[in-house]
């Protein structure tokens, strides 16, 4: 089957393990049975290819995310990259004239569209392969995947379908209501629409080059910065008459806050942290190196990292994004293609950073013309390439580069760690030039 993820947003109601670069699908906190932890993206990824290993994926993202969903899924997962935000149906566009113009897809394969966040079981991927070959085989342009609600939300727009069959004709569409409404809905047989969608290739193809004048991907991916913001429910569900419904009743849960994020956990307590017999529905993630100790408190959520720390009461979890809409912070962790970097000390002239290159794995070859830098190798093996010359490098080695010279390091066969010492009067992410290496 071929899959369109969607991974857009920063997750800020997820502060502060989610910022620009780490989005909220990005954050390591479902724990697998070999005692390591897995993110959303990797568990969704993992549930794909369990139901369907040679399913084809692709993922909708910015470019900000391209590196962590490297890092995370490795180089098999196709992605379509939005120059910009311009919302849901821009987005699907684009990544389905990806997937026939770039990767062959033909027009009348069908793909099957969700987002790349909700917390499901394997019921749910079974599920998107049921909608996959229902779009692929049956009259409807488009099958949606309708959620049997647990409660009346207002969260979630609502679809009425015509009868209480697993598969049937939608009457109406219903946008986010109050409770008392979504509870009128509910009494009526609406189901929750969690944005999951299916569709052959071509239709949407069709219903792209009828509201955007472009040739194909390349095009489009020119032009994109034009387009008119507009979701796909606007543009394409609300219009389109042959349209079907399949039901779902299994595990679906939007875990966009920390409230409803901890309900997913299976442990109280990530990383070092030290709570009393005296809590009571408290859930701890701690990324730092030091001890995070919690006494006697009651319905409460503690995240420390090197954004920040939160203590909040989980209902109060949910209102955070104003407030971290005015925090103003350089990312200070982030995964990359090639490893992460975790920046442990800021002043005004210089900063101090720990990077860790996977094995195998190099930094782009780049230079800076508004500082200086100095590599302190700490372990594992490596080569640094300084314009044009190579140097082995092994713990203990120090490697100093001026502004203006082009460098980069490679691991070896082992990890590579190494404290990087950046000095100017102007450090910022966006003073560097990057360079074509030939290895």
């Amino acid at each position: 089957m071929n899959i369109i993820l969607l991974s857009g947003g920063s997750g800020k109601r997820l502060w502060p393990l989610s910022n620009d670069v780490r989005s909220k699908q990005f954050i390591k906190i479902f724990k697998n049975e070999d005692g390591s932890y897995e993110s959303m993206v990797q568990r969704m990824f993992r549930g794909i290819k369990r139901v369907d290993a040679d399913a084809n994926v692709t993922i909708a993202t910015s470019k900000t995310q391209v590196s962590a969903i490297h890092h995370q899924v490795g180089e098999e997962v196709g992605i379509s990259v939005e120059p910009c935000r311009r919302d849901t149906f821009p987005a699907i566009a684009l990544a389905t004239a990806y997937l026939h113009d770039v990767q062959g897809v033909a027009e009348d394969e069908a793909v099957v569209v969700c987002p790349v966040d909700p917390y499901v079981d394997d019921d749910y991927f079974e599920a998107l392969e049921k909608l996959g070959n229902r779009a692929a085989e049956g009259s409807a342009n488009l099958v949606l995947m309708g959620v049997e609600p647990t409660y009346p939300s207002e969260k979630y727009g609502y679809m009425i379908p015509k009868d209480k069959s697993e598969i049937s004709v939608v009457e109406a569409f219903k946008e986010k209501p109050d409770v008392k409404t979504a509870e009128d809905y509910i009494s009526q047989g609406a189901l929750w629409n969690g944005g999951v969608f299916a569709y052959k290739i071509g239709y949407v193809l069709k219903r792209a080059h009828e509201l955007i004048d472009f040739t194909d991907y390349a095009d489009l991916f020119n032009k994109y910065e034009t387009l008119t913001k507009i979701s796909f429910d606007y543009a394409v569900v609300e219009k389109e008459s042959k349209i079907e419904v399949m039901r779902f009743n299994g595990t679906w849960k939007d875990l966009g806050t920390w409230n409803t994020l901890t309900s997913a956990m299976s442990e109280a307590a990530i990383g070092n942290v030290v709570m009393n017999d005296k809590c009571e529905d408290v859930h701890v993630v701690n990324e730092l190196d030091v001890p995070v100790v919690v006494m006697g408190i009651k319905n409460a959520v503690v995240v420390a990292s090197q954004e920040g720390v939160l203590v909040s009461d989980k209902e109060q979890s949910s209102y955070i994004k104003p407030i971290v809409d005015k925090i103003d912070q350089q990312i200070m962790f982030a995964e990359k293609s090639w490893g992460n970097f975790k920046v442990i000390d800021v002043n005004d002239s210089s900063m101090t950073v720990h990077v860790t290159l996977l094995p195998g794995h190099r930094m782009n070859y780049h230079s800076h013309q508004h500082r200086d830098e100095i590599w302190n190798v700490i372990s594992g093996n490596g080569t640094v390439l300084i314009d044009g010359m190579e140097q082995k490098v092994k713990p203990g080695d120090v490697v100093t580069m001026a502004s203006g010279c082009r460098h980069t390091i490679i691991a070896g066969d082992t990890k590579l760690e190494l404290i990087e010492v950046q000095i100017g009067k102007e450090i910022s992410v966006h003073d560097k030039q990057k360079f074509e290496l030939e290895v």
